[in-house]
């Protein structure tokens, strides 16, 4: 996310129709491979998608219409398989002294109103965490990266600062089939708090507890994902119009980075599990489809300010897309060819 909504009234509650899904909480956590020399992928069930699949994607050009509207501005949907709903972030105006923007985990529910998960999140980029039972959120209301149980909201914090430096304002995250949980970090929603980042923004990654450097000399960071192989780490660098891609070790450290694409405005994003990338362009309003090679496969448009993706439904085949205009932004969805990766 990278708009600042505070000069935008209105909040609104909504509703998103959908399915219940596969039983991704009951999915194990362990990696599906233990060779100690391949990082770990997907979790044993969860991608069963082998060999060349073609395109997900059913056209080049493909619209996914909006299934919701009327919320204030959303961010990191995330679907949940029982019984079967998103939760997404709603960020509203910046306020107080500090000009921090409250947020609040809105859970969408087919064929129900609106309810609210977590009513003081603090939250924007939402991931599930590999058990199925927790959220993993980058809050910038605490310049950190929590946790929150899917079963009582407890929140709990996952790093809470890198050499004992305030993180600028986590926006984006995922999580590997192990736990290891990598985040971007740009000045977004800092607001006016102090810069205890000395100017960068940047990637990081928390292993066990600690936190890691990933790189921060990546300007205004955005989306991030991990492929489902567990093999590459890829990052949108939202001001430089770029998508980075680097290798990802056994231990979570990763390498050098090389360019993966190149488009405008790159927010959240997603992946599938033949490895295909779904990266979302917010001024462009569409998603930018592209195989593990980077050959860019078609777009989907959503409609203005598009900000992030994620799959769901019955066979994780919908991709539900966040877009709209503050104060009206909305849910779209459509379904496509391939499994999406739930992480």
């Amino acid at each position: 996310m990278n708009v600042d909504v505070s000069r935008y009234p209105g909040r609104a509650a909504a509703m998103v129709a959908g399915a219940a899904c596969l039983l991704l909480g009951s999915m194990p956590a362990t990696p599906a491979t233990a060779d100690p020399d391949t990082p770990p992928g997907a979790p044993a069930g969860v991608c069963q998608v082998s060999g060349p699949t073609g395109s997900p994607l059913p056209a080049p050009t493909l619209s996914a219409p909006r299934v919701q509207g009327g919320f204030s501005f959303l961010e990191g949907p995330v679907w949940i398989d029982q019984p079967g709903y998103l939760l997404v972030s709603d960020l509203g105006a910046a306020a107080g002294a500090q000009q921090v923007q409250p947020s609040t985990i809105r859970r969408l529910t087919p064929g129900a109103p609106a309810g609210t998960f977590v009513a003081a999140s603090g939250s924007n980029g939402l991931a599930l965490s590999p058990d199925g039972e927790r959220i993993v959120a980058a809050t910038h209301d605490n310049r950190a990266v929590s946790e929150f149980r899917l079963s009582d909201a407890t929140r709990t914090v996952v790093a809470a600062d890198f050499e004992r430096r305030a993180f600028n304002s986590p926006n984006d995250v995922t999580v590997r089939s192990d736990g290891v949980v990598y985040f971007t970090d740009p000045n977004f929603q800092r607001g006016r708090r102090s810069d205890e980042m000395r100017g960068r923004t940047g990637v990081f990654r928390v292993v066990n507890g600690q936190v890691a450097l990933v790189d921060d000399t990546v300007r205004q960071p955005n989306g991030i994902a991990l492929s489902p192989d567990g093999r590459t780490l890829y990052v949108g660098a939202y001001g430089e119009n770029l998508i980075y891609a680097y290798a990802v070790r056994p231990d979570g450290s990763t390498g050098a980075r090389t360019v993966f694409a190149t488009i405008g405005s790159p927010d959240g994003a997603t992946v599938d599990c033949a490895g295909n990338l779904y990266w979302v362009s917010h001024n462009a309003g569409r998603v930018h489809v592209f195989s593990p090679a980077g050959v860019e496969l078609g777009t989907i448009s959503a409609g203005p300010g598009a900000t992030n993706a994620a799959f769901g439904g019955p066979d994780r085949r919908t991709l539900y897309i966040t877009a709209g205009r503050t104060g009206d932004y909305g849910i779209s969805a459509i379904s496509l060819g391939v499994p999406g990766y739930p992480y």
